[in-house]
């Protein structure tokens, strides 16, 4: 049995196509998903034009955020069967005698291989999973807001878990991507006065941010940053795929407060990090999640305290993945959903 599957096939610009390919085998300990939904992640978007900055086993199928019901189990697999709701988290190969994984943060595993550039990732049918990655769904949940539960943890881990926010603290995101208003969206669930800084550009998607009870700022935020006691905001977290916005982060935080670095920028600094120093500040790097971070995220998405629906722009067969990543890479949308067919 073959299906349509989105295929990164080569590190050249554009060298994403649609593709026939088989039903994969699973392994004693796996199981095989068939995908409900599968999220477009600015990461794909970034193997698709070619300006990504990690390795890629190419060809390698996209999609690392996704669930669906599963198809088939594994002879060692327990407590789960056929027809299961689930969503799977990243982790896809891991060393499980790492000092990492073994105290739990398998996330950090420096050997640790992702679906979607390690492993051939759901932007297709049928996905084979480590039965260790899955998480159970509930009813309620529809799935088009379900395979979004992988961007919730990144943003959770960023604002919950690594910047410990307190309520009253003023928060600044730099970046209204889909990363940058989840997190920005964590933050007001800790209880922070938000404020999101985008371009004129990102006017569309600063408005959804709003949604969740921010201010929205165009370009500089210095007043809103100094409004309360002129020294600063608490926490800066900067979600945009650039270096240069640290130096932005850098002006606005306040003596002793904290940056958190979630976005990815591959380019070099070129400007000097000595303001860190000077104002006490901590520079807080955060990275993908892990199975307790994956709990938390569920039940908020399930009890409805953090809702999703207003991030997603549309729902699209994987037939038209090129509309969906194009409506993505252009801000017209913040986040776009794909569906096998």
């Amino acid at each position: 049995m073959k299906v349509a599957a989105v295929v990164n096939y080569a590190p050249e610009k554009g060298s994403v196509e649609i593709r026939e390919i088989p039903r994969p085998d699973i392994g004693d300990e796996d199981i095989l998903l068939e995908v409900a939904n599968v999220g477009v992640c600015g990461s794909d978007l970034h193997q698709w034009t070619a300006d990504h900055s990690w390795p890629v086993n190419y060809p390698v199928v996209l999609g690392h955020e996704f669930g669906g019901h599963i198809a088939e189990v594994g002879k060692r697999v327990v407590g789960w069967k056929a027809g299961d709701r689930v969503v799977s988290e990243t982790a896809a190969v891991i060393d499980t005698n790492n000092p990492m994984s073994r105290t739990g943060l398998y996330n950090l595993d420096p050997t640790r291989k992702g679906f979607g550039y390690g492993v051939n990732g759901a932007m297709t049918r049928f996905v084979s999973v480590p039965a260790r990655c899955l998480h159970r769904v509930p009813d309620q949940l529809a799935f088009e807001q379900a395979c979004l539960t992988e961007p919730c943890c990144v943003a959770f881990n960023a604002v919950v878990q690594n910047s410990r926010l307190k309520p009253g603290d003023r928060v600044i995101v730099i970046g209204p991507g889909t990363i940058g208003i989840l997190c920005a969206a964590m933050a007001r669930l800790c209880g922070a006065e938000v404020a999101v800084i985008g371009l004129e550009s990102d006017k569309h998607r600063l408005s959804i941010a709003s949604h969740y009870g921010c201010e929205v700022i165009i370009g500089d935020a210095s007043s809103w940053a100094r409004q309360q006691d002129g020294l600063g905001a608490d926490c800066v977290i900067d979600a945009a795929g650039a270096s240069a916005t640290l130096k932005i982060a850098m002006d606005l935080v306040r003596p002793n407060g904290q940056i958190t670095k979630v976005g990815w920028g591959p380019q070099p600094l070129g400007f000097s990090i000595d303001p860190i120093v000077q104002k006490n500040v901590t520079l807080q790097g955060s990275f993908s999640h892990n199975w307790p971070v994956w709990e938390r995220v569920i039940a908020l998405l399930s009890s409805g305290q953090l809702d999703v629906k207003p991030i997603i722009g549309g729902v699209w067969p994987i037939t038209e993945w090129h509309v969906a990543f194009e409506k993505m890479h252009g801000g017209e949308v913040v986040k776009s959903v794909l569906k096998p067919v």
